[in-house]
C-alpha cells in the first residue's frame, strides 16, 4: 500500500471544497482511494464558530453531542461524548489549525462524501474509486492520536471473516476487519496532526479491498456501528449516566 499526501494552501472560510480538490489532487487512477480530512470539509461548509469568548467550547459540545458525560468525568478539559454512533472527545469539536475558530464535524457527512466520490469518479473517468473522510481519535489507555474514518464511499467497509478458517482450520466466530478505519489510520500517519498542511492523500496499491460502483446503503452505514448493549465495552457505557445533548 502506498500513501501520497498533498500539501495545500491554508483552507479558510469561503473556500470551495471542489475547487480545492481540483487544484491539489493529481489525476486519479483506477483503484485509487482519496482520503480527505473532515476539517477542511467543515471549513468549506462553514461549520465553524468564532472563538471570541461569546460561546464556550462546553456549550458547543452540549449542542453538538448526541449524549455526553457530566462534569465529574471531565479530564484535561475533554468531555467524553457520543456523536453519530461513535464515542468521541468533545463531540469532535477541534481548535487546532482553526485560526481562531472552533471547527465542528461536517454536516450531512455521508451525503457529502457520496458527492465527492461521484464528482471525482466522473472527473477522472474511473470505474473504481474509494473515498474516506478522516479525523483523529484517542483510544483508552493509549497515548497519542490515530486516524479514524467518519464516512466512506466506493468500497465495502468491512471484511467478513465469520465462518472462515484461521491458519489452523478453526472457524472464526466474530471477526470482521474494519477497512475504513484502517485506511484512515494509515493515511493520517503520513498526513500528520500539526502544521504539515497536507489534508489530502491518495492511497494506491491496496490489497484485499473490494471496490463497488455505488454509494453505501443505509444497511451498510448501520452495520459500521454497534449498539452499546451489544458492544464488548457496553457494561462500561452502562455504568455511568449519560446526559442528552442537542440544541
Amino acid at each position: 500500500m502506498k500513501v501520497t499526501v498533498y500539501k495545500t494552501k491554508k483552507i479558510v472560510p469561503g473556500d470551495k471544497l471542489f475547487a480545492v480538490l481540483d487544484e491539489y489532487l493529481p489525476k486519479l487512477k483506477e483503484k485509487d482511494l482519496v482520503v480527505v480530512t473532515s476539517k477542511i470539509i467543515s471549513i468549506c461548509q462553514g461549520r465553524i464558530v468564532k472563538n471570541d469568548g461569546q460561546i464556550s467550547k462546553r456549550d458547543l459540545m452540549i449542542k453538538e453531542a448526541d449524549s455526553y458525560l457530566p462534569e465529574e468525568y471531565v479530564a484535561y478539559g475533554i468531555y467524553m461524548t457520543i456523536k453519530n454512533n461513535m464515542v468521541v472527545a468533545s463531540a469532535g469539536i477541534d481548535e487546532s489549525n482553526g485560526g481562531g475558530y472552533f471547527i465542528l464535524w461536517p454536516q450531512d457527512l455521508q451525503q457529502e462524501t457520496n458527492r465527492l466520490w461521484q464528482y471525482l469518479k466522473k472527473k477522472n473517468k474511473l470505474k473504481n474509486l474509494g473515498i474516506v473522510v478522516s479525523d483523529s481519535k484517542i483510544i483508552p489507555m493509549r497515548k497519542g492520536t490515530s486516524g479514524v474514518g467518519l464516512a466512506w464511499c466506493g468500497f465495502e467497509p468491512l471484511r467478513n471473516y465469520i465462518g472462515k478458517p484461521d491458519i489452523f482450520g478453526h472457524n472464526l466466530r466474530v471477526t470482521k476487519g474494519n477497512i475504513v478505519d484502517g485506511l484512515a489510520a494509515a493515511a493520517v500517519v503520513n498526513m500528520g496532526e500539526g502544521k504539515e498542511q497536507t489534508p489530502l492523500a491518495v492511497v494506491s496499491e491496496i490489497a484485499n479491498i473490494n471496490f463497488v460502483n455505488r454509494t453505501p446503503s443505509a444497511e451498510e452505514v448501520k452495520e459500521m456501528s454497534i449498539s452499546p448493549e451489544d458492544d464488548v465495552y457496553g457494561k462500561i457505557f452502562g455504568s455511568v449516566k449519560w446526559l442528552k445533548g442537542g440544541s
